[in-house]
Order: C-alpha cells, then structure tokens, then sequence
C-alpha cells in the first residue's frame, strides 16, 4: 500500500510537468538527481551519521530551504559541482541538466520527495517504488527497448540459477532489469551463503558489471541498484557509459544475461579481417568469427568472448538471428561447435513495448572441455504457437513460463523426456540432435512442429484486438526484415564502389 500510495503520488506530478515539454524520461531524470541527495541527507544523521562530501550548496537541506528566487540557477551550478566530485557523484550527475526551468514545479517536486523518509523504507519497497516508476516510463513512453518484461527476467534467472561469488554482466544493460532479477533470486535462494561478509560484500561491489551506450539510461540503472541495496552513496558498482562492442572483453565472468536492443542498425561493421578493418567505418576484433553490421550477431559473438571457461548465457534474440543466413549461418553453426547451445525458448508477441517484436531466448554454456561439437542437441520450448498475450488485457507473467521452467530443470538434461511424440503432437517441448540441426538449410533454427489452430479453425480464433495486435506486429516483423535487407545490400554496394 505504501509503495503504490508512493508512486502514484510522485508519477501524478509528472502530468504537470507534461505542459512544460518534460518528458516521461527528463521527469524520471530529475527524480533520480534529487532521490540521491535526499537519501544522502538521510544517511548524514543519526543513526548513520555518514559523510558523504555533498559540496556545499549542493545538499538536499539547502534546497529544501531555498527560496523560489535563484532556485532553478542554484540547482543547475550544483548539477555541475556534483558531477565534477568523483566516485559515485560522478556517476549519477555526470552530464546531468535542470529540465523543470519553473522553479515553483522544481520546488514542489522537492518538496513531494520530502514527504517520505526513504532510508527508513526497507530495500524491497524502495527499489519496488524506483522499479514502479521506470516501468510508468515505459509504458508511457514506449520506451520498450530498456524494459525487458519481468516475467521473462524472472524465469531466465531462475534457469540460470546464479549463485554467490559469481560475476554477473550486461552488455546493454538499460535500467538493470536483469541484474534486479539476479539480486532478487539470490536474497531469496542464498540468505545463509550471504549473510557472510566477504559473501554480501561480493554481492554489493563485484558481482554485477553492465555497459549501456545512453548515459541516462546507464544512470537509471545506478540508481535502480543502489536503491536495491547494490552499492553505496561512495562507491558505485561497475555500470560503464561506452559501446560495449568496440573492443574485447578486460575480463571474462561466469554469467552473462542480456537483451540486446532489437531493430538497431549499426553505424559501423565488426570485423575480424585486418585488410578489411583499415576501411571507414570498420572496427577490428580478432576474437570474433565473422564480419557483420548486424548487431544481434555482434552482440552474440560479443558475449561468447564475455564467457569464463564454464561460463553461461542467456541472451534474448530476434527470429532473424535463428534464420538469417551469411553471417547468420557462419554463427550458428560456431554456437554448435564452440558454446553448449542446449535451449531456445521461443516467445510469443505481445510481450514488449515496441511493436513486431518476435524473439527468442537462447541458453548456452562454455565448457572446458572441447570436443568435435559441444551441442548434442538443442532443446526447443515453444511458447508462441497458440499463444496469445497482450501488455494490458492478457499480460505475459511468470505462471505462464513456469512449465518452460521446470522443463529446464530437469535432473539431467540428457535424460529429459520430450513432451512432444508422435501420439502427443501439441508438446511444447522438443529436441533436435546436432546432425538434424547441421543438415538444415543454413542450419536454420527457426524451426516449430506445432500446428496454428488459428489458420485452420474460425471457431479458435483470438479475440479481434489480439488478431489485429499480432497482424501489426507481423506487418512490423516483415518490415523490420526488409529494412535489415536494404542496409545490408547498401552496404555491399558501397564496398563494390570503394
């Protein structure tokens, strides 16, 4: 009650500020600058008593107490003095700028944070209330490729299974969702193991590390984990404002959860030839397997280098990646030979904020040991065939995945029993060996057995606004294809030139 009571008061005042051109994004901006120095301002009093070096005339009591004259022209002098201080100040005001230019809105603002003692609220509320607000943006702004639905974090994660002592990255890491995820399974699964210092030290300075190329977006993110207990006031975790892409991996780590950004056309191409490299707009890596602009596939070739010897991977994926051949196909047949690439969920549309969003989730592990091919086998969940969700009437949640979970854990994988057969032809679960894989044109993985009640039986089929929302969406898919198409023969045509 609190944590809604909490939200919809602060999200409420956001419509106010709508007449003055800020946006969903710029209000949840200013919230996170003033957030932090109030939380500061708590911890400076007892029974904490902390010091943060909060630069004079920068600190949450002399705004509050500030009159309206001067106020907005002090608050933007102290968003430039915060950010100049190093260490996490840096980090969250690093760039920040004043959008409320109304000083009575910016104090009214102020003054709303005020109303709540934030410290004193538990981690869970606290990050409960930033995580409320982040998905308001969302859903206001569309901003769906920062917003990875939760129910699919949570049942990634829990396959997963993160343990204590292990690093976890994002290589777009957006607001943090998956990084929540993992905190949240961990608290839950590993009290005991984290109630050893050295254990929740881990936990709070050196498991999480994430790049994203937005530095608002790398802020929130910040915010999102400090607020669930991730990080202090002084030292931050490591959330790096830089294309991920440009160079190598410093460091390899055990797991890496990830949802690249979907329908992004890259400005360069990653390239692993020298002689080609020293043309404009190539950038070198050695360590990938082939040349593309297409940036699911870089990404993909990104994270397996990410990977530790017995590192794991969960990488949500666009259909085109299981499909596209060139580069594609160079890159799934690398996956079966090189990663583990044991599981692809399949997902239905619906899910996401943006439109035409088809996608799937590809779990894979490095191993030590290396042998002609690592896969075996690839198991299959179809989730998507008869399928049917929408964000707000039938919104996907974690109950819906819970059977895809346990398939998953089954004691031994080698021994998992398919619910597919020929006398049970509506499983959902299936597995293909490596030589039927490897014999598919393209060693295509785009590959489904059930069948769509909806093309075959008017009486099954979905309620209008779910068949026209799946028709935008496959109108927007097949857009979005021809679009890759386009810059990719454009591309071929500037090398023919050159």
């Amino acid at each position: 009650m609190i944590k809604n009571t909490l939200v919809a008061k602060i999200w409420s005042f956001c419509d106010t500020l709508r007449d003055d051109g800020v946006s969903y994004g710029d209000y949840l901006e200013q919230i996170t600058y003033l957030l932090f120095l109030k939380m500061a301002d708590e911890y400076s009093k007892p029974p904490f008593n902390r010091n943060f070096n909060i630069p004079q005339n920068c600190d949450w009591q002399y705004f509050l107490n500030h009159p309206l004259d001067g106020l907005t022209l002090d608050y933007v002098n102290a968003l430039n003095a915060l950010s100049k201080s190093g260490k996490m100040l840096s980090k969250i005001f690093t760039g920040a700028q004043n959008k409320i230019h109304d000083p009575y809105k910016l104090k009214k603002l102020i003054e709303l944070l005020d109303e709540d003692n934030w410290v004193s609220e538990s981690v869970d509320i606290k990050g409960d209330i930033y995580e409320n607000l982040l998905q308001k943006s969302a859903e206001s702004s569309g901003a769906g490729q920062y917003f990875t639905p939760r129910s699919i974090i949570k049942a990634i994660v829990e396959c997963i299974d993160p343990k204590p002592l292990e690093t976890i990255s994002d290589p777009t890491c957006g607001t943090g969702g998956f990084f929540l995820g993992a905190i949240e399974y961990l608290n839950k699964n590993y009290q005991e193991e984290l109630s050893i210092k050295q254990n929740k030290e881990f936990l709070q300075f050196k498991t999480f590390h994430g790049w994203d190329i937005v530095p608002s977006t790398a802020r929130l993110c910040l915010m999102n984990l400090f607020l669930h207990g991730i990080g202090d006031l002084k030292e931050s975790p490591e959330i790096d404002v830089i294309d991920s892409l440009i160079e190598p991996p410093k460091e390899k780590v055990k797991i890496v959860l990830a949802n690249p950004p979907f329908g992004k056309s890259s400005t360069y191409t990653i390239t692993n030839d020298e002689k080609l490299a020293k043309q404009e707009a190539y950038i070198y890596r050695d360590d990938f397997w082939t040349t593309t602009s297409n940036k699911q596939l870089c990404f993909v070739q990104h994270i397996i280098n990410m990977l530790d010897s017995d590192g794991r991977a969960a990488i949500v994926l666009p259909d085109n990646v299981l499909f596209e051949g060139g580069a594609g196909e160079i890159i799934r047949k690398k996956l079966l030979e090189e990663t583990n690439l044991h599981t692809i969920l399949r997902l239905p549309t619906g899910i996401f904020y943006a439109n035409g969003v088809k996608c799937n989730v590809l779990f894979l592990e490095k191993q030590k040991t290396i042998k002609r091919a690592l896969t075996d086998a690839i198991w299959f969940y179809d989730y998507r065939t008869n399928v049917h969700h929408t964000l707000k009437k039938h919104s996907l949640q974690f109950k819906h995945l819970e059977p895809f979970v346990k398939c998953y854990h089954s004691k031994d994988r080698e021994q998992t029993a398919e619910t597919w057969s020929e006398k049970n032809i509506n499983g959902r679960f299936r597995k293909y060996s490596y030589s039927e894989l490897i014999a598919r044109d393209k060693t295509n993985f785009d590959i489904t057995w059930l069948k769509d009640n909806s093309l075959v039986d008017l009486d099954s089929l979905p309620e209008p606004e779910i068949l026209a929302q799946e028709i935008v969406d496959s109108l927007e898919s097949v857009l979005n294809s021809f679009r890759e198409v386009v810059r990719s023969l454009s591309k071929n045509d500037n090398l023919l030139n050159d």
